[in-house]
Order: C-alpha cells, then structure tokens, then sequence
C-alpha cells in the first residue's frame, strides 16, 4: 500500500520520502531466497476481479507478465483428500446429505453472483452460513475453518467479510467446473521492483530500517516524522503501519480517535514453507476438517507457480499472538506442519523435506467482527494533512494487492492540495 501511495503522490507532483521499518520494501508481498528460489514469504495468487493490479501492471509497462493457471481446490476429511470447489465434487463428497449439498450449492451460487448483500454486515459468519446452510454445512466445512484461524473470535467474524472472499474466489473461474487463478511473473517481486525503479527515476527517496517513532505535528497540521535515524519534515503523511501501532506513534491524535485504533483487534500468522522433493497433492488450495490436524488448510504453491523440479508448500498458522502456539520454536512448528502435509499425503518421508523456512508476522490479519464497517476511523485523521490505514481498512475485502494498491493511490490523489 505505501509504494503505491508513493508512486501515486510522485504522478502527482509531490516530493516523497518512503520510510520502510523492514530491511527490504514490500511488507507481506516481499520475497526471500529460497535456495536459489525468489519467492514471498506470504503466499500471493491474483483473482479476475483484481483490477486495480492490472491497471498498475500497465501503467508500469509490467502488463504482459500475468500468468493465468487453472488450478484446483481439495479438501481433506475423515482421513480422505476430496476434490473440491465445484457442483460434481460437492454432489460425490460422502457423509454428507443430499439437502445439505443443494442448500450449499445454492448458498455458493448466491455468494458469487450477488454484489451487494448489506444485510450481512450485522451477522456473524456462524448465524449467517448456519441458517443458510444448516448446521450439518457448518460443522463439517465451517467450523474447523473459522476455529484455527480466529480461535476465541470465531463464532464472531463479519459475515459481509466472508462473503467477500467467497466471491472474490468465485468469480476467478473460467467456467462452472474450472477454476483460474494468477501469478506475476517472477512473482510479487517483480511488481515491487518495477515500483522501486518508477519511484526512484521521478525523484522518489527510499529509506530502508527506518521505523517511525513519532509523527510531528504542530496546531494541528502534521509537520514530519521522526524515524530512529533522523526527521524527515513532511506536509502531508501517509500511515500504513498497522493499527495497532498507531496510538504510541501519534499520540497527538485525539484521546478518541486512539480508542478506535486500539479497538481494532489483530491475530498474528506464521507461515511453514517448505521445500520439498514430492508433491501433497494436486490441488493449490487444500482447505483441513480432521481432527487432530489444526490448521485450516494448506497451499501448494507450485501447483500455481512452476518454480524448478521441487514442491513449495505453504502451512499457515493464523492465531491470537497470546495463543501459546504463535511461541513456538521453530523446530517445534516444523514437526508440526510437516505431520499435517504426512496426514494428507503418507507417503511422504522425512527425507522428501529439501529445506524449511519460517516467516513469522504479529499484526497479520484484522479481526472483522459484525459491524466492522461502523469500527474503522476515516482514513483522513482530524490532524491536517496525516491519512491512516492498514489492511483493515480494506474491509469488507480481504487483504491483497489489488486493495493495497487501490486504496494506497487513493490516498495519495487525496492529498490536501493534490489535484485529481
């Protein structure tokens, strides 16, 4: 979100400094190296209704570097890998019966071909697919979902916000039975490095391991920003650190515009990627109801990106950052995930693992309870010239690069003195 803003505000004629706390920019788009492999350390995929992407990909000259896949989705109960995602795999998933099947179908119809559903945004995600669906649907496909990902918030989540990713993944299909989804070829880097050069070639300034300890302001007007190194004055400030962070960086905001911030609460991920010499499954997506397996689901990342002769594996762990889990060493979470991946796959070995990397992130996702909408502050603060926003803001959307870059240009064209 924030080298969009920046490149956004050069467009526009404005002088920019980038202040990144991280060693490298991106945020959870950035890539590592993965034994010769550049790959994200948060898995990435592009939808059809990614439109904002694709008008960045061309402004910025990158437009022929989507790639499109059809890719499959699977989902691993009772000790068996179903294939998933379409009518005929839901009509031959057993144990389930046959009005729960057709009231499920007709609830995925709906989500995906509906494009304003406001009633939602008062419902939990439990009530709303409960009484679409009955609780049989819940149970078997919902529940193990929401559990291992909001753990005491889930029978509390934002139905709009459920919806929305129903959707999103609906509409990327190229028909019925296929789903579609893409990649950016060289991944998400290729895209944050086309942005570093444009934003560098009209003047923009990068300033790498330079977290923000305090915004300046001064009668009201935002004056600059103090990064652990030096002050940059500013007359505008753009805030895309998350929320959590924001009372103790800008403490002259207004007593109640900090509660909004601190009310918004977030759960931290970790993200298993493994390397290895066979491959789980067929499917890029996974979604888990097993028990004794506790994650929500996998991501095979190579059956979207081809990337060599190996399997890249993602196992995500979304959590409270209190949930004693997200303190686990690595080597315990390791044991875990690759126990997960046996469970789905037996024959896998210990010797299949080629290598294992961790990434770890405390402010991952928002949690988007029923009248989320209500709970955001406004992206321009009461403060002259500082706008404020991270993922939650993206709601009822989910987080991704097509709403980063959306709402970061945004705000940037929103600049006091900007002209659209």
């Amino acid at each position: 979100m924030g080298l969009a803003a920046a490149y956004q505000a050069l467009l526009d004629g404005c002088d920019v400094d980038i202040l990144e706390a991280s060693a490298e920019p991106g945020g959870m788009a950035a890539h590592f190296d993965f034994g010769g492999i550049s790959i994200e350390r948060f898995y990435h995929f592009v939808c059809k209704t990614d439109y904002p992407t694709f008008e960045l990909l061309a402004d910025l000259g990158i437009a022929d570097k989507m790639r499109w896949v059809p890719t499959t989705m699977g989902f691993y109960n009772q000790g068996k890998l179903h294939p998933w995602g379409d009518p005929i795999s839901l009509l031959k998933l057993p144990g389930v019966s046959l009005i729960s099947k057709l009231r499920y179908g007709l609830f995925a119809f709906a989500c995906v071909h509906r494009d304003r559903w406001p009633e939602l945004e008062h419902k939990s995600a439990k009530e709303w697919i409960t009484r679409s669906c009955g609780q049989e649907i819940y149970d078997r496909f919902w529940h193990p979902l929401l559990h291992f990902k909001y753990y005491e918030y889930a029978d509390n989540i934002s139905a709009a916000w459920i919806w929305t990713r129903i959707r999103r993944i609906g509409k990327s299909r190229k028909n019925i039975m296929q789903e579609q989804l893409g990649y950016i070829d060289g991944g998400s880097k290729t895209l944050v490095d086309a942005l570093l050069k444009a934003i560098e070639q009209r003047g923009g300034r990068l300033h790498l391991k330079a977290p923000v300890r305090h915004v300046a302001t001064e009668n009201g007007r935002v004056t600059g920003v103090d990064a652990f190194s030096e002050h940059v004055p500013a007359d505008a400030v753009i805030s895309t650190v998350p929320t959590p962070l924001i009372s103790r960086m800008i403490p002259d905001l207004p007593p109640e515009w900090r509660a909004r911030y601190e009310a918004i609460h977030n759960i931290g991920v970790i993200c298993v990627i493994l390397k290895l010499r066979r491959s789980v499954s067929p499917h890029f997506w996974v979604n888990i109801s097993e028990n004794g397996v506790e994650i929500p689901g996998i991501i095979e990342f190579s059956n979207l990106r081809s990337i060599g002769d190996d399997a890249i594996v993602y196992v995500p762990y979304y959590m409270p950052i209190t949930n004693p889990k997200f303190s686990w060493p690595d080597d315990r979470l390791r044991e875990e995930a690759f126990f997960c991946l046996q469970r789905i796959n037996p024959a896998l070995t210990p010797e299949d693992i080629v290598d294992v990397k961790i990434a770890r992130l405390k402010h991952g996702q928002p949690v988007c309870e029923p009248g989320f909408a209500a709970k955001i502050p406004p992206v321009q603060t009461p403060i002259h010239g500082l706008q404020i926003a991270d993922t939650c803001f993206y709601y009822p959307e989910d987080r991704g690069i097509a709403e980063s870059v959306r709402l970061g240009r945004a705000m940037a064209r929103a600049i006091p003195g900007v002209q659209p």
